[in-house]
C-alpha cells in the first residue's frame, strides 16, 4: 500500500468570515514533492428530512446567491459553536419551516465538498411532527417560502432541477428507498 497523508509545512489564513475562513496550505506530498492546498473551513451543519402526518416532504425554497437562483431544499443550517448536531437539527426545523418533533434520529452524516473543503452534514429524520404556535424567529437574513411535497411531487422537482443540492436529493432517496422497503 503507497502511502498517501500530506505533511502540512505552512498554513497562511487568507480570510476569516461569519460561515467560513479560507487558508492555503504548503504541504509534502508522498512523493517529497511540495504542493499547495487551498482549504475551506466550516463548523459543520445539519439538514432534516421531516415528513408530516400526511406524507409531504417539508421543503424550503430560497435564493441561493452562489448559484444566483432559486431552489428547494430540505431545512439545513449551520452548526453553532459547541452545538450539538442534534440540538441543532431540532433549533433549524423549528426556525425555518414553523415545527417540531417527537423525535429526531440521525440518517447519516457525510462531507461535502473533500476535495477543498472540511464541510459536514449530519442529516436527521424527524418523526411526530407538530406546529408549533409561537416558532422561534428565522435568522434576520433568511427569506424562505415553506413546501410541503409529496415524494412524486419532490422526484419531479429534481426532474425539473428545482431541487438541485446533494442534501436534498439524498433525502428524497433516502425516503424512496425507505417506501420501497414498506413494500
Amino acid at each position: 500500500m503507497r502511502r498517501l497523508e500530506e505533511k502540512t509545512i505552512k498554513t497562511e489564513h487568507i480570510f476569516t468570515g461569519r460561515v467560513i475562513s479560507l487558508q492555503v496550505e504548503d504541504v509534502e506530498l508522498p512523493d517529497g514533492n511540495i504542493a499547495k492546498r487551498e482549504i475551506i473551513k466550516h463548523p459543520g451543519a445539519v439538514a432534516v428530512i421531516a415528513v408530516t402526518p400526511e406524507n409531504k416532504i417539508i421543503m424550503v425554497e430560497q435564493f441561493r446567491k452562489a448559484l444566483e437562483r432559486k431552489i428547494v431544499e430540505i431545512p439545513a443550517g449551520k452548526l453553532e459553536q459547541g452545538e450539538e448536531p442534534q440540538t441543532c437539527a431540532m433549533r433549524e426545523l423549528e426556525e425555518e419551516t414553523g415545527y417540531s418533533c417527537e423525535m429526531i434520529e440521525l440518517v447519516n452524516s457525510f462531507y461535502t465538498s473533500p476535495g477543498f473543503a472540511d464541510e459536514i452534514v449530519h442529516v436527521f429524520e424527524a418523526r411526530g411532527l407538530a406546529k408549533v404556535e409561537h416558532p422561534a424567529a428565522q435568522d434576520e437574513d433568511e427569506f424562505i417560502n415553506l413546501l410541503e411535497l409529496t415524494l412524486e411531487e419532490a422526484e419531479e422537482y429534481i426532474k425539473q432541477q428545482k431541487i438541485y443540492d446533494a442534501k436534498t436529493i439524498f433525502a428524497v432517496q433516502y425516503l424512496k428507498l425507505k417506501e420501497a422497503l414498506k413494500s
